[in-house]
Parts: C-alpha cells; sequence; structure tokens
C-alpha cells in the first residue's frame, strides 16, 4: 500500500496552475504539432498567418482605437435619459456600435445603478460586435464599417421598441453600492511580450503590408521566405504563450473572454491583451480548418454552400455564447470565405461578447430577456440578407 493517498498530496502553487490552466492547451497543441514532422509545415504557415494576416493589423487598429477613445467624453446616459429616450437609446447603440466591449459594458454597469433604461441596454447589445469588430476591420475594413452602421440602426430601432413596451427600470435589479477594489498586475509575461512587440511591430508592419499587397518572397528569395514563416510563427507562439499565462484559466469565462484592465490602466498593455486575444482564437481557428480539411478531408466551404439557408441560424446560435472568442471564430469564417455576409450580421447582431458576463452577474433577468430580445432582429437581418442575395 501507498504511504500517502493522492488526495493528500498537495501540489506547488505553480504546478497547480499549469494543470487547471485550460489555457494553455492551446500553446501544448501548437507545441504537439510542430513536433510531429507530417504538421509541421501546415502549423508553421497557418501559426504565421494568424500573425501577420491578424495580429499585425488588429495591434495597429487598437493603438488608433485606444488613442482616439482615449480623448472622447464620456457621456452619463441618466442626463441623456432626461433630455431624451431617443437620444439615450441612439448613444448607447453608438457605445456598443464601438469596437470592443467597453461600451456595452458601461451601459449595463449605468443600468444596474439606475442611470439607463432597460431599452439602452437592449440597443447596446444588440448594436455590439464585441472584440471580433477589430477582427474585421483590420483584414476587411469596409465590411466592418458596414457592420458597424447595421449594429447601430438595428441597436437604435430595437432600444426604442423596447423602451415603448417597457418601463425604463424594467428588470432592473436591487442597487449594489458594492465596489471591487481588486488590482490586476500585468502578468511577467505580459511584461516580457511587451518588450518583444516594442522591437518587432515595425518591422512586422512592413512584412505584413507588403503580404496584403501580394509580394511573393519566394519568388525573391525562398531562404527568406522560410524565415519570415518562421518569424511569424514565433510570435504567433509568443502571443498565444502570453495570453495563456496572463489568467488561471480555470473557467469557461477565462477562456472565452479577454483579461481585465490592469492597474493602473494602461493603453499599451490593453493593446497587447486584447491582441493576444484575439490571436490565439484565430491560431485555434485557422488550425482547427487546416486539420478538418487537409486530414479529415472536411470541407467547409462547401458544406455552408449546400446548407447555406442553416448558416444565419447557427451564427445566431453561437451569438448566444458569452464572451468573444467564439465570436472571433465566426468572423475568421467569414474572412476565410466560408459563410456569407448574413450569417455574419446576424452574429454580430445576436452576439452580446464579454458585456454578457458582467450583465449575467450584475442583472441576470435583464440579461437573459435582453439576449432574447437581441436575438430576434438578428434572424430577421440576417435572413433578410440571405434572401436578398448577400
Amino acid at each position: 500500500m501507498f504511504p500517502l493517498s493522492l488526495a493528500k498530496i498537495s501540489f506547488p502553487t505553480s504546478t497547480h496552475f499549469i494543470i487547471s490552466n485550460k489555457r494553455l492547451l492551446l500553446p501544448l497543441l501548437l507545441l504537439l504539432c510542430l513536433a510531429y514532422t507530417p504538421m509541421r509545415s501546415l502549423t508553421l504557415a497557418a501559426m504565421s498567418d494568424a500573425f501577420f494576416q491578424v495580429s499585425v493589423f488588429v495591434a495597429a487598429t487598437l493603438f488608433i482605437y485606444y488613442y482616439v477613445i482615449d480623448r472622447l467624453p464620456q457621456l452619463e446616459l441618466g442626463y441623456l435619459s432626461q433630455k431624451s429616450p431617443l437620444l439615450e437609446v441612439s448613444f448607447a447603440s453608438l457605445l456598443g456600435a464601438l469596437p470592443g466591449c467597453g461600451g456595452a459594458i458601461i451601459v449595463v454597469t449605468q443600468f444596474t445603478k439606475g442611470q439607463a433604461s432597460f431599452g439602452s441596454v437592449v440597443a447596446v447589445l444588440t448594436a455590439t460586435m464585441g472584440d471580433a469588430a477589430f477582427l474585421l476591420l483590420a483584414t476587411k475594413p469596409l465590411e466592418g464599417l458596414l457592420i458597424m452602421i447595421i449594429g447601430l440602426s438595428v441597436g437604435i430601432i430595437s432600444g426604442s421598441l423596447v423602451n415603448a413596451l417597457h418601463k425604463a427600470d424594467h428588470l432592473r435589479p436591487a442597487k449594489n453600492n458594492d465596489t471591487d477594489d481588486c488590482c490586476n498586475q500585468p502578468s511577467k509575461a505580459l511584461i516580457i511580450s511587451k518588450s518583444i512587440w516594442q522591437v518587432v511591430l515595425i518591422p512586422s508592419i512592413i512584412i505584413a503590408v507588403l503580404i496584403a499587397l501580394n509580394i511573393d518572397f519566394n519568388s525573391l528569395d525562398a531562404a527568406l521566405a522560410d524565415s519570415i514563416t518562421l518569424f511569424g510563427a514565433c510570435m504567433a507562439l509568443i502571443a498565444v504563450a502570453t495570453w495563456a499565462l496572463s489568467s488561471k484559466g480555470q473557467s469557461y469565462q477565462d477562456v472565452a473572454s479577454e483579461e481585465e484592465t490592469i492597474t493602473p490602466p494602461s493603453k499599451l498593455y490593453k493593446v497587447l491583451q486584447d491582441t493576444h486575444f484575439v490571436t490565439a482564437w484565430v491560431v485555434a481557428s485557422f488550425m482547427l480548418f487546416e486539420i478538418l480539411i487537409t486530414f479529415a478531408g472536411v470541407d467547409l466551404k462547401a458544406w455552408f454552400a449546400d446548407y447555406a439557408y442553416l448558416a444565419p441560424l447557427i451564427a445566431v446560435l453561437i451569438g448566444f455564447l458569452p464572451g468573444c472568442g467564439p465570436q472571433i471564430v465566426v468572423t475568421t469564417l467569414y474572412i476565410q470565405g466560408i459563410i456569407p455576409f448574413s450569417a455574419l450580421a446576424a452574429n454580430a447582431i445576436s452576439n452580446d461578447g464579454d458585456a454578457l458576463f458582467p450583465a449575467i452577474a450584475m442583472a441576470p433577468r435583464a440579461a437573459l430577456v435582453a439576449t432574447i430580445y437581441s436575438a430576434l432582429p438578428a434572424i430577421l437581418v440576417g435572413y433578410g440578407l440571405y434572401f436578398y442575395g448577400v
């Protein structure tokens, strides 16, 4: 008999972190794919494409976005509501239409504090696309702007109708004045990543632009092309590893949503946090598609072409999932030409991004009803665009 039972063995804190962190599965799987010779070239190409085609442009877009948004005044929805309910709902929709989940979280928080109406919650959750908007704007800016306009318009209409049907305090929970004073400090991995990004960002942008212009590096120098692929794959692995090590990764929310803003706030760290988050989900998507096509023989593009009528509905159902991770998968499918624009629009309206987590925590009934309300216009718009041939 063994003198000690497994139940009595206590693992060191670092060991327990590694075992319990579900985020670490992705970098470990990537390393296994790199070690397995038949999958090495496929993995290197997928990781490099994810970095140069997505991560670099997302980082650049985020820098511009946070620089601009930092200079915009933050308005109280309660003041706007007194002026005009339509003005309140319109501004809530505008906050939701902006890339990221910050605007939606602001409206949800103000609703629980009695400063915003239930209609504004529906408006902002309908209009928001979450972090997937950064990915779309970075790769297909015109489509990204169109989705923002659609989300803004549908959000205003939906929020106004809800305010006409319900009182402003519909499903508002009792006020809770407790505040969370916990500080979130940058992880060591994020600090190291910051130093690396400061060195490689400009060269990476140059290479990414050249790739976007269809410059064939293989025709110039095969060794140069291989070096660029290896460099992109290494940067993608660094981004994924940093994402994995920056959270406990124990719950679905830890995996599917971005990290909390560090204290004190830093735009540079926020850019890196969001870039790593998007990179991790895009790399996972790229790898999944390559494995399905190369080894399983599954042609997702052909499948969705055969069952195109299901694409908007599937996109709406995925939108019910909290967090931005699943929505990034949908956006990646669109960027790769696998699903139509109608499915992307349906998902953008249906999904609530990371804002659904605080909504569930602070006002669960309001979150559930608002999600259902946002699904109705998502189906109408998605299938409207589908039958229109988009």
